[in-house]
This record gives structure tokens, C-alpha cells and sequence, in this order.
């Protein structure tokens, strides 16, 4: 037991203790990196380049439209004008290979890729089989996408009644000659919206 002790008290001994504790731990200390604000530096830039290759495109298109039209819409002679709600759209046709453009921009991405709306434009040729023989070329205003695209609707097939007076029987059997007339109803006083009414309460 003795030995023990005394082994135990030599290896006490032998260990040395610092007295000296630093306030502030250097080697705890993380200097602050920078990556985050290099990335964040770049972000703007590419948003910026994706803006401007929109802008190229919607200016080339610009370019291409009066190319094709010389004299702009009203000069041309195969013309329809198309309405639906509040939606007007003046549509040209021209012979070409399918193209659609609205507002000079591509009719899949002013749509918005919709293939219902998509398709409106397209029906009239397809039932006359012209979808690859005429560019279509709409200038659009006033209402939603989908009035809009039903109103270009109705102006391919009113366009395409220039082009012979043997279309009409097939678009007037598709029923696209037809101008909806439905537009939303006024809003009336005391009620809530144009037929919607307050909750009635007896007492």
C-alpha cells in the first residue's frame, strides 16, 4: 500500500501545470470567409445576361415583324380583327411556314405554354389543313390570356374568309365565325358582387 501511495505522489510530481491562461483562445478564432459574398457578386450578373438575351430576342422579332409587314397592320390586305370579353386582337395572315407571333413575341411563350390557349389560336387553320402554310401575326389588347387567345380565334377565321369565300362553311360548322358575346356582368349596389347578396338574418 505504501509503495502505491508513494508511486501515485512521484507522478504527481512529475506533471507541470500551466498558471498562465490566455483571455482570449487564438486557436477557438475562425476568420470569416468570403465565398458567400464572391457568389452573391455573381448572381446579379447572370440574371442580368438572361435579361438581356430576352430583350435580343423580343428586339429581333420586332425587326422580323416589320420586315414581313411593311406598312404595319393596317396596310395589310388578309386581316381579321377578333374580339372576346375584353380582349380586341388584330390578326394578319401571311404565307409561310406556321409561325405565330403575338405582341412580337413567340405565341408559346406569351401564352405561356398553355396548350388550351395554344390551341385556340391554332384551330382554324387546322380545320382548313393550312397549319403550315400561313404565319399568323397578332397585335393583342386589354382582358386576360385566355380572352385574348380566343379573340385570335376569332380573327384567323375571320382573316381566312378573306383569303376565299369557301372557307366559311367549314369554320361556321366548327362554330368559329361565331363572336361570343358573353362579357361579366356589372356589379350592382347592395350587393356583394353582381348577383351575390349579403347574408340575410330574420332577427
Amino acid at each position: 500500500m505504501a509503495l502505491t501511495v508513494s508511486s501515485l505522489a512521484s507522478s504527481l510530481s512529475s506533471l507541470s501545470f500551466s498558471s498562465q491562461v490566455s483571455s482570449k483562445p487564438t486557436a477557438l478564432s475562425f476568420p470569416r470567409s468570403t465565398p458567400l459574398s464572391v457568389s452573391l457578386r455573381h448572381r446579379p450578373s447572370s440574371l442580368s445576361i438572361t435579361a438581356t438575351a430576352a430583350e435580343l430576342e423580343t428586339a429581333d422579332l420586332k425587326k422580323y415583324v416589320k420586315s414581313r409587314l411593311p406598312g404595319g397592320f393596317a396596310a395589310q390586305t388578309i386581316i381579321g380583327t377578333g374580339r372576346r370579353k375584353s380582349a380586341i386582337a388584330r390578326v394578319v395572315l401571311q404565307e409561310g411556314t406556321g409561325k405565330v407571333i403575338i405582341n412580337n413575341r413567340d405565341a408559346k411563350e406569351y401564352l405561356q405554354g398553355n396548350p388550351l390557349w395554344l390551341q385556340y389560336v391554332k384551330v382554324p387553320l387546322v380545320t382548313l389543313g393550312y397549319e403550315s402554310r400561313y404565319d399568323v401575326f397578332v397585335k393583342a389588347h386589354g382582358g386576360g390570356l385566355s380572352g385574348q387567345a380566343q379573340a385570335i380565334s376569332l380573327g384567323v377565321a375571320r382573316a381566312l374568309l378573306k383569303v376565299s369565300e369557301g372557307h366559311k362553311a367549314p369554320l361556321r360548322k366548327e362554330g368559329l365565325l361565331t363572336r361570343d358575346s358573353r362579357v361579366v356582368e356589372r356589379k350592382k349596389p347592395g350587393l356583394k358582387k353582381a348577383r351575390k347578396a349579403p347574408q340575410f338574418s330574420k332577427r
